[in-house]
């Protein structure tokens, strides 16, 4: 595969976990990455480590994602590939469960990507190239988990917005695919229990989680110029893990 040399690439939630083990490799690989992210100090110093730019930006709000793209634009000149890739995954089983919580994780995850995704097409569309990439998983679209209703539902609701921008953005010479982990290895994912953690572990046939870095790689192929011909469609890294018909 050609090297992304002098593309642009804009990595939502950049600064941490998936986020930075994507940028890392599309840096590796010689793209201009911008480091997005809330926690702007934690992005400068990713940006630092990687050689990117880093904007502090709140997916969840429209105008903030509007003036980072034009940012990148203005400073690097261009949009190559956009991994939306910020999200979060409180835990709420249906009992506490909230309709505040419901709407955050819901606006942020799926809405975030599409305020990312329109804030970054007008220079796509100008000129006629992009690879969009989504962070979704493998909860939600193939799976489900106890208390995790609101997060499997954002991550479905990725897909179906990716399928039909996917089909309004096919003539444009921009792609739009997902990404659909499992279990990877992320500060985050610490945090939760050790019995979620035995537990995700078990079902896993590879017996280990992803590093943050090979989800990067399957962002990497839907994000080079030899996946033209791949629109619409989900890449799902999980170490298998959702193939065992029984534990």
């Amino acid at each position: 595969m050609q090297p992304l040399t002098d593309q642009v690439a804009v990595v939502t939630g950049g600064a941490r976990g998936i986020g930075r083990g994507i940028a890392s490799v599309l840096a590796a690989e010689g793209a201009h990455v911008a480091i997005v992210d809330v926690d702007v100090q934690l992005a400068e110093t990713t940006a630092t480590e990687l050689g990117g730019l880093a904007i502090a930006a709140d997916v969840t709000d429209g105008p903030s994602v509007e003036a980072m793209a034009a940012r990148v634009n203005e400073e690097l000149g261009r949009i190559d590939i956009v991994a939306a890739n910020a999200g979060i995954y409180p835990f709420a089983d249906l009992a506490t469960l909230t309709e505040e919580t419901w709407n955050h994780v819901m606006d942020l995850n799926a809405g975030g990507a599409v305020r990312t995704v329109q804030a970054c097409l007008p220079p796509m569309r100008a000129r006629g190239y992009g690879r969009i990439v989504l962070t979704s998983s493998i909860t939600g679209p193939v799976t489900g988990q106890v208390g995790f209703a609101h997060y499997g539902a954002s991550k479905a609701a990725l897909l179906g917005f990716m399928r039909s921008a996917a089909v309004e953005l096919a003539r444009s010479g921009i792609t739009i695919n997902a990404v659909m982990p499992g279990n990877v290895s992320t500060p985050g994912f610490a945090d939760t229990s050790d019995e979620h953690q035995r537990r995700m572990l078990a079902s896993i046939p590879m017996g280990r989680y992803a590093e943050p870095e090979e989800v990067g790689w399957a962002v990497r192929f839907l994000a080079s110029p030899e996946a033209g011909y791949i629109t619409g469609q989900t890449l799902i890294v999980d170490g298998g893990q959702v193939l065992p018909e029984a534990p």
